[in-house]
């Protein structure tokens, strides 16, 4: 009856649900035939029901295909079958009468703390002290640092992964040495409490950071195809156009950074990849072992972008009115400013200083002797 491939909608006819005498005939001329096959699709898109369509909906969840892509499917196959009745009348009405069949209800994104944050920054530069090597035998050996005393582990593991896995646990758990790398501490505080998305802050320059000001100018973003070729284009919308104001509790970290990594040129780049280009999400997330972090920390799953939406979350508890939020996320709807605001109700500045009083906060309770 219907198939759904690659989020489309494809609407076929039964053999079965075909009207007697309408196939096609050899000898029939080319217009006969085409009509023929107009008679046939017609016929079967005629005898389509509520149930049948009922049916196909759960065949496509109970073969593992998500929510979304399900209700993404049905709404199509539903404006398909509205244009049928109501345009063509080729069916007498659309059978796509399903409530809540088209609706989406995604999970809720992880909103962090403060806390984690700051903490999440950290252990994303968090580099376990080791080595591990290939035995004649094909196995691997792994050696670590600890207590700064090179030492050997008592298990030989048959691949490299396992042995590579074994020493970042061992770090993780502080039975191994670790290093800090901190060229990514930075870009997590800035994308977390400035809001930016991937593309906007791996495509940020420095004359785009005005720590004086304690601002950062959005001109710019990184969209990366299918290829894994990196484009530099403008960002998603127009109001992603835009210049935010910075906390003054991450400027700190920002100037470090800039004074570390970062080359003198005003167009350099403020977050390079290893050989100094632009950076690849898939970079990243091999570098710092994004996947193992936020496993550790107790939110597996969690992605990048859940930076900007809690730095959002935040933005929409300082009380800061609709159009001022939209400015700050970039948004140039609505609807999607409104979500973040949930019960609450204002310049970046406000929210500047909101976000700035959360920072304190976390500061004075690390500074308070355990009790």
């Amino acid at each position: 009856m219907t198939g759904e491939c690659a989020g489309h909608v494809v609407v076929c006819v039964r053999p079965e649900l075909s009207a007697a005498g309408t196939g096609p005939q050899a000898a029939c001329p080319a217009a006969e035939r085409a009509q023929g096959r107009e008679a046939a699709r017609s016929a079967a898109l005629g005898k389509l029901s509520t149930a049948m369509i009922r049916q196909w909906r759960a065949d496509l969840l109970g073969n593992g295909v998500s929510v979304s892509v399900a209700a993404n499917a049905y709404r199509r196959l539903r404006a398909v079958l509205m244009t049928a009745a109501e345009e063509d009348h080729i069916i007498p009405s659309n059978p796509c009468r399903i409530r809540g069949a088209g609706d989406e209800h995604p999970a809720e994104r992880p909103v962090l703390t403060v806390a984690q944050v700051f903490d999440l920054a950290d252990r994303v530069g968090r580099r376990p002290v080791g080595n591990v090597r290939k035995l004649k035998n094909g196995a691997y050996r792994l050696r670590f640092q600890r207590h700064g005393e090179m030492r050997t582990h008592p298990e030989i593991f048959a691949t490299r992964g396992e042995a590579e896995r074994a020493l970042w646990k061992m770090g993780a758990d502080g039975r191994a040495d670790c290093t800090q790398d901190r060229r990514f501490r930075a870009l997590v505080l800035l994308a977390t409490f400035a809001s930016l998305r991937w593309g906007e802050v791996s495509a940020l320059r420095r004359a785009d950071l005005d720590l004086e000001a304690g601002t950062v100018r959005i001109r710019a973003a990184f969209v990366e195809r299918s290829t894994g070729e990196l484009v530099l284009g403008p960002p998603k919308s127009k109001a992603g156009r835009r210049a935010v104001g910075i906390p003054e509790g991450i400027i700190p970290a920002l100037r470090e950074h800039l004074a570390t990594y970062v080359q003198d040129e005003p167009g350099a780049l403020v977050f390079p990849g290893a050989k100094g280009g632009p950076l690849q999400r898939s970079g990243f997330n091999t570098r710092t072992r994004w996947v193992d972090v936020v496993k550790d920390m107790g939110m597996p799953g969690l992605h990048f972008h859940d930076l900007r939406h809690t730095g959002n979350m935040l933005a929409a508890e300082s009380g800061a009115g609709l159009k001022d939020l939209m400015a700050r996320m970039g948004h140039d709807n609505v609807r999607a400013a409104m979500i973040y605001q949930h019960a609450v109700r204002g310049a970046d500045k406000v929210i500047n200083d909101a976000i700035n009083k959360q920072l304190q906060a976390r500061d004075v309770a690390d500074e308070m002797p355990a009790g």
